[in-house]
């Protein structure tokens, strides 16, 4: 009876291991504010230290690898492929400038983001919208709503947002859901094309050439056209 009731408890001890989910540990550690931040960490904290006597500041710092939020002071690096999705004055954890961000790991996201307008725009995504009077951009006041341009052939980014590579511009409008330019681009993903027509002032993707042009009032800020060919 003894050994049945043994072998039962460690049956429940491992069933409870089992079903405990695996913490994500984040290594950090405390650096002087002149040492160079690793590539990937962040700063979550800034203070005075007598142990920084160049500076009589030091700094927290945290790996981003596996994270998928960090609150960091303004002046910490953004890892690439995070985006700042907040901005808050009076921070009493960041000394130097008394504001903190919340940024986000988009890895593997498909859905839209909004974003501070001075956030950096990740590999791939664009900014579809832009609004002015937010309150979560403290230095901006301006929010942009990202988007994962990843297994799509046509978009509708804002004209001063950042054209992937292999997309072109294939027309523009005047768009009031683009605070700032009032203008919004139709792009197209080209990769698996041999031929297009675009706006005269569209990216031209390496290994293509313009082989004529023509006047046409689908592209606001000119009145040309582009046929362009794949080499």
């Amino acid at each position: 009876m003894a050994f049945a009731l043994l072998l039962l408890g460690m049956m429940t001890g491992a069933t409870a291991q089992a079903q405990a989910a695996p913490q994500q540990v984040t290594a950090s550690r405390t650096i002087c504010s002149n040492e160079p931040v690793p590539t990937g960490w962040v700063i979550t904290h800034s203070s005075g230290s007598r142990n920084c006597p160049s500076t009589r500041v030091e700094y927290s710092i945290s790996d981003s690898s596996g994270q998928t939020y960090f609150d960091v002071c303004s002046f910490s690096p953004i890892p690439a492929g995070w985006a700042v999705t907040g901005s808050y004055s009076g921070s009493i954890k960041c000394a130097g400038s008394g504001v903190d961000y919340t940024i986000k790991n988009t890895a593997g996201l498909t859905t839209p983001l909004s974003v501070c307008s001075f956030s950096p725009i990740p590999t791939g995504w664009v900014v579809t919208a832009s609004y002015s009077g937010s309150r979560t951009c403290a230095g901006s006041g301006v929010d942009y709503t990202i988007r994962n341009t990843a297994g799509l052939t046509t978009a509708w980014p804002c004209s001063f947002s950042p054209i992937p590579t292999g997309w072109v511009v294939t027309s523009a409008r005047s768009s009031t859901t683009c605070a700032g330019s009032g203008v919004e681009y139709t792009i197209e993903n080209i990769t698996n094309k041999t031929s297009a027509v675009v706006c005269s002032y569209s990216p031209r993707p390496a290994g293509w050439v313009v082989t004529g042009s023509s006047n046409s009032n689908v592209c606001v800020g000119t009145s040309y056209v582009f046929s362009i060919s794949k080499t």
